[in-house]
């Protein structure tokens, strides 16, 4: 069974997005550099430094990817394509959108709950790893114990409020033990293990997917 992880390009003050939900200069790192790595599915290229392109290789582990219903509206269902084409499960609790799906084959369950989410992803992804996103599914699995890594793309910009990666988080005695730090151009690339010293709990009453 693969690792369920998070991954955010962060900025120097914490923040994933501002408070009207822009990412600004966070992303600048994608083409900062002149090795080309492509993003399967998009006819996308990124030209990012040599240590930022081999983390991407080297972390690029996904066979399944939890998602939000703000990344997925935010990215007008990705027109059906995901990210690196992965299978991806978008926990809501409103129906897909009008003519969904654009495309007949994407790769895209809409659930209602966060471990019916898991449990497909599990099923989908076999010993790949499991990636998640959006700041509440993130602290759910926190407050579950069932994210294990944390991953940062740290840039030096301040935006100064908006959506923090890590916010709100119930669970108390979360530990994290540093695994890979790496120097980018304008990025440093950071991951942690995490644990849970302390017996995982059911935190998760109350909270909304929208």
């Amino acid at each position: 069974m693969g690792t369920v992880f998070a991954s955010h390009t962060v900025s120097l003050d914490g923040f994933i997005a501002n408070a009207e939900g822009k990412v600004g200069h966070l992303f600048d790192w994608y083409d900062s550099g002149d090795v080309e790595v492509p993003l399967a599915g998009y006819g996308l290229t990124f030209h990012m430094s040599q240590a930022s392109a081999d983390y991407w290789h080297q972390n690029d582990t996904e066979g399944a990817f939890i998602a939000g219903r703000g990344i997925f509206d935010d990215a007008q269902g990705w027109g059906g394509r995901p990210p690196g084409n992965s299978p991806t499960i978008v926990v809501t609790h409103r129906p897909p959108p009008e003519g969904w799906p654009p495309v007949p084959d994407a790769p895209i369950t809409f659930v209602d709950n966060l471990e019916e989410a898991l449990r497909l992803a599990r099923e989908i992804a076999g010993d790949g790893d499991i990636n998640v996103a959006a700041a509440d599914i993130i602290r759910q699995c926190l407050d579950l114990g069932v994210l294990e890594e944390i991953r940062i793309d740290l840039v030096p910009v301040l935006l100064h409020d908006g959506i923090r990666y890590l916010d709100g988080i119930k669970r108390r005695g979360i530990e994290l033990t540093q695994l890979q730090v790496v120097e980018g151009a304008g990025v440093t690339h950071i991951r942690y293990g995490v644990t849970y010293p302390q017996p995982v709990q059911d935190l998760t009453g109350g909270h909304s997917h929208d």
